[in-house]
């Protein structure tokens, strides 16, 4: 029995019990996990910063937006494995359980490849289309091949942590990322310092340490005793789960590259304004991602809470899962965003020690930190949505009230000379927020009724 205990300690059960408490113990890890990330991240362009040149800063940094672009439609199908995989574990159906994570991990590693192909073949030209400068051009595609020889692994990993965050364990994929973090870290010393490996030193250690976290996560998938097991001769596609996964996590995939998109169109108002108010953007931004992605974590709770209890016919829990999830997503927005404004200067004079830049970035803090609480609150839902095996409303409503509105805004009342000022840009997010806030809930409720309307016809 005490063996057993061991074994499960991982694992949340999230039909019974305390909410809140057990969302905790949910999102915490998951928060450290996510904030790790963004502090290795720093370390990469530290070390490639000072240690060999502007133009190989400009090479990786070049390359940020478009793999968050290529990777995002993958980490969405990533979604869709974790939705499935934590409703059939929570209705214990086992068979169906373990077709669902065998599928999953194939489909990790069949999306590795193809990124991996993709990048290797079409780097160069991809920069291209983006206009990369031609005095970073050949340092960006070196470094944007090597990276992707860890893609493979980042999608194993991705998928691994996603089906162990359906079952409640966040705390092993943490233990794994920091460990592999510490390797990618120490190996970007080394290749850069030691070896003058420039450029592709720092994507040759972020290759290896994906593929080290990506063995970790799973090998701990083949030794765990439940019915997320995974048995390597069985890896193989089951037509239905594929269909399973793809039903919720395309249209989240699909979602995230609209918005990067998005995004890259927001960065070229941006860059219009000049180097100072870039850099201040970017700086702001980057101490915001610290605040998202704390939030994230709720997003992701709520995402495995829902689908669980859906799972198990447990529909009255939902209204707890939400009212939880949004109670901590907001506090943790209002708190960090108070923060983060609070010691704004001091925050952002590490990035640069200069009082224009600085003042550029408190302008966006105060609109856009102060106000990232409607963000997270907005995630809460979608993940609610997605939990309850809706994902394609999510995504059109997202995309018409997030960036619909945001490319309209840019294309009309920025344009007015008298309205042509970041401060106008950056209203653009709380406004999308709020709009697209009242859009989910009105979705939310329309679902939850049919959910109660399906469980009240079953009975009868």
């Amino acid at each position: 029995m005490e063996e057993e205990r061991q074994k499960k300690s991982f694992e949340i059960d999230m039909v019974r019990g305390p909410v809140l408490k057990k969302m905790l113990m949910f999102s915490l890890p998951l928060m450290c996990s996510s904030i790790l990330q963004l502090l290795f991240n720093a370390a990469d362009i530290i070390v490639v910063g000072r240690f060999a040149g502007d133009n190989s800063l400009a090479a990786v940094g070049s390359n940020t937006s478009l793999i968050t672009l290529m990777t995002n439609l993958f980490i969405g199908l990533s979604i869709g494995a974790n939705v499935t995989v934590a409703k059939y574990y929570g209705a214990k159906r086992e068979r169906e359980l373990k077709d669902t994570v065998h599928t999953a991990m194939t489909l990790s590693i069949i999306s590795g490849i193809l990124l991996t192909i993709l990048g290797l073949i079409g780097a160069r030209q991809v920069l291209l289309w983006m206009k990369a400068p031609e005095e970073v051009m050949d340092l960006a595609a070196t470094y944007l091949r090597v990276y992707f020889l860890g893609m493979t692994g980042m999608m194993v990993y991705n998928f691994g942590s996603a089906i162990l965050r359906a079952v409640g364990d966040t705390r092993r994929p943490l233990y794994y990322l920091a460990f592999s973090g510490v390797i990618n870290v120490v190996l970007n010393l080394f290749f850069v310092i030691v070896l003058k490996m420039d450029v592709a030193g720092v994507g040759m250690a972020t290759a290896i340490s994906q593929w080290v976290s990506a063995i970790l996560i799973f090998r701990c998938l083949t030794k765990v005793d439940s019915g997320i097991r995974v048995v390597p001769r069985d890896l193989r596609i089951h037509k239905d789960k594929l269909a399973a996964i793809f039903q919720i996590g395309l249209p989240a995939g699909v979602q995230g590259v609209i918005f990067s998109l998005t995004n890259v169109l927001i960065q070229a108002s941006v860059n219009s304004f000049g180097a100072i108010i870039v850099a201040g953007n970017s700086a702001a931004a980057n101490l915001e991602g610290f605040i998202y992605f704390a939030m994230n974590a709720f997003y992701q709770a709520t995402i495995s809470f829902t689908s669980q209890n859906v799972g198990a016919r447990r529909i009255k829990r939902i209204d707890k899962v939400i009212t939880r999830g949004e109670l901590c997503v907001v506090a943790v927005g209002l708190g960090l965003g108070l923060l983060t404004v609070t010691f704004g200067r001091t925050l952002l004079s590490i990035y640069s020690p200069s009082d224009a830049v600085i003042d550029a970035g408190m302008e966006r803090l105060k609109i856009i930190a102060m106000t990232y609480a409607l963000c997270g609150a907005m995630d809460v839902l979608v993940g609610s949505l997605r939990g309850m095996g809706c994902s394609v409303t999510p995504m059109l409503v997202s995309l018409v009230g997030v960036c619909g509105i945001r490319i309209i805004w840019l294309a009309t009342i920025f344009q007015i000379p008298k309205f042509h000022t970041m401060n106008m840009l950056f209203l653009t997010y709380p406004l999308t927020w709020i709009l697209t806030l009242t859009a989910h809930v009105i979705t939310f409720l329309i679902v939850r009724k049919r959910l109660r309307e399906q469980a009240v016809a079953r009975l009868l």
